[in-house]
């Protein structure tokens, strides 16, 4: 059996390949995020945090604004993260609340086999976010 590596603790951040800060700032405010830094670095990046704990890393270089997500939008599968999953303690006021925000799921609810519900939206970019509530 390989030997797995030590001292892992948990998630540092996820970072997203955007367009526009300010226009991915905004829609990630409206699920609770915070800008707390940048943009900053060569690329550059700006830092958004949650409540939770969980860190957002906007990566500003994504050279247009209107592209179909390659991972998702397309017949073929390239390997590759398709959506990353945020912890929900209540899927059905989240529901409420985004749309009382004006966002709209793109798909869902779905049923994870009894053991969890899971809503998945989009951002201005088309990067996949699930909202997903263990049962």
């Amino acid at each position: 059996m390989p030997q797995t590596l030590s001292g892992i603790s948990g998630l540092a951040h996820i970072g997203i390949r955007v367009h526009d800060m300010e226009r991915s700032a905004a829609f990630y405010s409206r699920l609770g995020f915070r800008l707390v830094a940048g943009p900053i670095g060569p690329e550059p990046v700006a830092i958004l945090t949650h409540p939770s704990g969980v860190e957002i890393n906007l990566i500003l270089n994504a050279p247009t604004a209107a592209e179909a997500n390659v991972l998702m939008d397309g017949p073929d599968k390239p390997a590759g993260i398709t959506h990353f999953a945020l912890l929900c303690t209540d899927l059905n006021t989240a529901i409420e609340e985004l749309h009382a925000a004006g966002l709209e799921p793109s798909a869902g609810p779905v049923d994870f086999g009894g053991q969890a519900r899971g809503l998945f939206l989009r951002d201005p970019d088309r990067n996949v976010i699930e909202l997903h509530q263990r049962l």
